[in-house]
């Protein structure tokens, strides 16, 4: 929050707000407030009605605009100056605050502010994203258990940061763990806690994520990558409601919300052995998908413009995509979703010239380098041509064949890697050199083609040969 004139009338509310995890910068003059807005990305800007000089707030968020502020601006006002803030609100202006108000009338404010924000990052143009988001609108007013489910990048953690905004829970804390991130030695104790001398290194007491969460909400993400030993104590600490830190036998009671998400087939996982079918249970009260952004083309366009806003360099003129370009956003089928249209779009900021992003600006991979590149992480210079993927773009008979030889042995190599560890996804992915969301997207490619990974796995398919291999 931002605030920009003296007033002792406000200390103590502005004070106050402190305390309910606001962070607030004043600043005494317009000038010092322009340069503030060019540094970084505020969320509210508190005006007065009128400065000493006659300058109106609504002259001043003109300013703001011109120099690239484009968030929330509430004005601060006595009494005599309504006309003023008439002005304002017809400029732009969030709302107003009549001097002097409480700390609970700031803090109604910015909650509604935070409802609204929301709402505009919510994005639901599609029939199946609508549906979804008024499932989980109902489902955030109770304590029923989530699992959400859906391709790496579709937005499985801002639907759980959704739910959590629209609950009664919203004021407490919204605690996610990445269950494929930490390693198997630590997460015992992330996410349960321990004492002090628990084990070799534990210098001090350590609340769990369990804990921490209390009166709020707990995401475990990638729940699927959970060791099974794991897997027998969270459930029972989710059927108790209840948990014992390492080292210690005092039962600390939970309040939370549990939400769970998975990019996994956990009922194959279940089959396979590798997951508890009644922690699955436990979990599964009320499911939740994330459509792949192939499968809600509605969305791409305002999702594009929403991540085009959220990624503008601040001061910088409003920039929007050519009819070309929102063209080219809607054919290609992004294989990354929602995280890989994020990366297009701050390349796009990065080599567009002026307040427009063209065709060429989205630099989208070819299809030969996509392989490559959710492997590596990094674009190959091929990549930066825009091409439609087809079979129209292979010149040569032969390169099918030696693509799909390259891909075999790719194939060969990652499953055989998850044998050495029993499936284990996390050791697989630092043995190979790559991320586990790296491995996570070529696994589902390899789905995608048709080849049954679990069962691969379990020695009842032996065939590595893809069912549907193409190239289209």
């Amino acid at each position: 929050m931002m605030f920009q004139p003296q007033n002792p009338a406000l200390e103590q509310a502005l004070s106050a707000g402190k305390t309910k995890g606001y962070h607030l910068t004043r600043t005494t003059n317009v000038f010092d407030c322009l340069n503030l807005v060019a540094q970084k990305e505020w969320d509210l800007l508190l005006l007065p009605a009128s400065l000493s000089d006659g300058t109106e707030a609504a002259d001043m968020i003109k300013l703001f605009q011109r120099h690239g502020y484009h968030g929330a601006v509430v004005v601060l006002s006595e009494l005599q100056h309504a006309a003023e803030v008439t002005r304002a609100l017809q400029q732009g202006a969030m709302d107003y605050l009549l001097i002097p108000f409480g700390h609970t009338h700031l803090a109604q404010l910015v909650q509604r502010l935070v409802q609204t924000q929301q709402q505009q990052n919510m994005v639901a143009e599609s029939c199946k994203s609508k549906q979804m988001f008024q499932l989980a609108q109902r489902v955030a007013q109770t304590d029923a258990s989530v699992l959400i489910t859906g391709e790496s990048g579709s937005g499985k953690e801002v639907l759980a940061q959704f739910i959590h905004d629209s609950s009664p829970r919203a004021a407490g804390p919204f605690i996610a763990i990445n269950c494929a991130a930490i390693p198997e030695s630590m997460i015992e104790s992330i996410l349960f806690g321990h004492t002090k001398g628990a084990f070799t290194g534990a210098t001090s007491a350590q609340a769990g994520k369990l804990e921490v969460a209390n009166g709020g909400t707990l995401l475990l993400d990638e729940i699927g990558e959970l060791p099974l030993a794991l897997q027998t104590k969270l459930l029972r600490v989710l059927q108790e409601r209840e948990v014992e830190r390492l080292g210690s036998h005092q039962k600390i009671k939970l309040d939370i919300h549990v939400l769970a998400a998975t990019n996994q087939d956990l009922e194959k996982a279940i089959a396979a052995g590798r997951f508890r079918a009644d922690l699955y249970y436990r979990l599964n009260v009320f499911p939740l998908h994330c459509a792949s952004l192939k499968d809600r083309r509605d969305d791409i366009i305002p999702l594009a413009n929403n991540l085009l806003r959220r990624h503008m360099p601040p001061g910088q003129a409003s920039t929007e995509f050519t009819k070309a370009a929102q063209k080219v956003l809607c054919s290609y089928d992004w294989p990354g979703n929602v995280r890989e249209l994020e990366n297009v779009i701050q390349r796009a900021l990065v080599m567009s010239r002026g307040c427009l992003i063209r065709e060429e600006d989205l630099m989208l991979p070819t299809f030969e380098n996509i392989t490559s590149e959710r492997i590596t992480g990094v674009p190959t210079s091929a990549s930066l041509s825009v091409v439609r993927p087809t079979r129209k773009s292979m010149t040569s008979s032969t390169k099918p064949d030696l693509q799909k030889s390259r891909k075999l042995a790719e194939f060969d190599t990652i499953i055989e890697t998850l044998r050495r560890f029993d499936g284990h996804r996390s050791k697989t992915a630092e043995e190979l050199g790559v991320s586990t969301r790296a491995l996570r997207y070529k696994i589902q490619t390899m789905r995608e083609q048709g080849l049954d990974i679990e069962k691969i796995l379990t020695g009842q398919n032996a065939n590595l040969v893809p069912t549907n291999f193409n190239f289209s």
